[in-house]
């Protein structure tokens, strides 16, 4: 059983990730080539699965980090080209520009916010459920 709080969250930050993934796409897509092994953009049901960009959050239980708890962004670029380190840069700075505008409008009403830990973007604030209800 999955609390149902928890599949909305999911689907919530996917959703959101999914917005990030097209900007991006939209954006730089057509500057590199795509990896041998994976589809072009829109050819499967999944944002994370074609496409040159693959953007999503794995959550952390935040031990060793002066955050804590949270959602580390993720940012992988499917492709054998050299990225220079400030095309990285740039787009590093898009996802946490975006990420910042899209959680208040994703997630109304949470205190969920953007942060720097060392190198890594990772959301963090109110990560509540409520309650744990079983389906």
């Amino acid at each position: 059983m999955r609390h149902t709080s928890a599949r909305i969250w999911d689907q919530t930050l996917k959703a959101l990730f999914d917005e990030v993934d097209d900007w991006l796409e939209n954006a730089y897509g057509k500057s590199y080539s795509l990896h041998p092994n994976r589809p072009h953009r829109g050819t499967t049901a999944n944002k994370e699965m074609d496409g040159l960009f693959n953007v999503g959050a794995d959550f952390s239980a935040g031990y060793g980090s002066q955050l804590g708890r949270g959602y580390v962004v993720q940012v992988r670029m499917s492709t054998l080209d050299h990225i220079p380190p400030e095309v990285r840069t740039q787009i590093e700075a898009d996802v946490e520009t975006l990420v910042q505008e899209k959680l208040p409008v994703f997630f109304p009403g949470r205190k969920l916010h953007l942060e720097r830990d060392g190198r890594l973007l990772k959301i963090i604030g109110d990560l509540s459920l409520g309650s744990a209800i079983k389906e």
